[in-house]
C-alpha cells in the first residue's frame, strides 16, 4: 500500500513537471517570453507588436522597435484558446490583431536578432486582449521629476484619463509610481517607438504610466501596483483612455 501510494505521487509530480515544462516553452536555454497584439503571420515567421515579456525579453528590446519578426519551425506549437481550454492549431488559425504570447528558448544574453532566428517553441493565441477581472486602466500623464531608482518613477502628473484624475482628488501632484520587470517603456520619436530601460528616461521627460488595478483603487493602492506600460513622449492624446 505504501509503494502504491509513494508511485502515485511521483506519478503525479512527474504529470505536473511535463505541463509546466509545456506551459513555458520546454527545453535548455533561457526562457525569452513575448507578449503583444499580432500583426502578420505566415509559415516560416509572425510578426507582433511587443507589448510586454519577461525581464530577458525586454531586455533584449532595449534599443530596438515595439514591432519585430520572430521564426516559426517545424517543431514549433501553436495554441489557440477557446472559452479558457487551448487547442492544438495551425498558422491558418492565427488572427491578425489577435493577443499572442511567444516562448523561445535561447543562450543566456542572447542579441535581439539570435533569439528572433531561434524557432518560436509555442505560440499562444488568446484571441482578443485578455482583460484583467476587475481591473481599470488608471492613466496619468506628467513630467519625470529625477532619476528612477528602486522600481519607481517620480512623476508631476498634469493629466490622465477619467480614473486617474479622481484618484489624485486632495493629492499632492508629486507622485511616485511602481514598475517591475514586466513593465514595458517606450521611448517615442515621432511616431515610431523604440523599447528602452528605465534607467533612461530623463528629468522633464514629458510621459505616460498606465497601471491596471481594481476599478475602487486608491491612489495609493494604484502607486503599489508595477505599471504595464510607461510611455516617453507618447504621440497622440491619451488622456482620452478610460477603459
Amino acid at each position: 500500500m505504501k509503494h502504491r501510494l509513494l508511485t502515485t505521487l511521483a506519478l503525479a509530480g512527474l504529470t505536473c513537471a511535463v505541463v509546466a515544462a509545456a506551459a513555458s516553452g520546454g527545453g535548455k536555454g533561457r526562457l525569452y517570453q513575448f507578449r503583444g497584439e499580432l500583426m502578420n503571420a505566415s509559415s516560416t515567421s509572425v510578426q507582433v507588436q511587443i507589448e510586454g515579456g519577461n525581464h530577458a525579453a525586454l531586455k533584449a528590446l532595449i534599443g530596438q522597435s515595439q514591432d519585430q519578426s520572430f521564426a516559426l519551425g517545424s517543431k514549433t506549437e501553436i495554441l489557440v484558446w477557446s472559452h479558457g481550454t487551448p487547442h492544438v492549431a495551425g498558422v491558418g488559425d492565427l488572427r491578425q490583431g489577435d493577443w499572442v504570447q511567444l516562448n523561445v528558448r535561447a543562450q543566456a544574453g542572447s542579441k535581439l536578432t539570435d533569439i528572433e532566428n531561434t524557432a518560436v517553441r509555442t505560440v499562444a493565441d488568446r484571441g482578443a486582449k485578455p482583460g484583467m477581472p476587475g481591473r481599470a486602466l488608471f492613466l496619468y500623464v506628467g513630467t519625470v521629476t529625477g532619476a528612477q531608482t528602486g522600481g519607481h518613477v517620480a512623476l508631476h502628473v498634469t493629466g490622465g484619463n477619467w480614473r486617474g484624475l479622481r484618484s489624485m482628488l486632495g493629492q499632492p501632484l508629486d507622485q511616485s509610481f511602481s514598475y517591475d520587470d514586466g513593465t514595458i517603456f517606450l521611448l517615442w520619436q515621432g511616431r515610431v517607438p523604440t523599447v528602452i530601460d528605465a534607467s533612461q528616461l530623463k528629468a522633464g521627460d514629458r510621459i505616460t504610466i498606465r497601471v491596471r488595478a481594481p476599478r475602487a483603487a486608491t491612489l495609493a493602492q494604484v502607486e503599489a501596483v508595477a505599471a504595464n506600460h510607461v510611455g516617453d513622449h507618447e504621440p497622440g492624446d491619451p488622456m482620452t483612455q478610460n477603459d
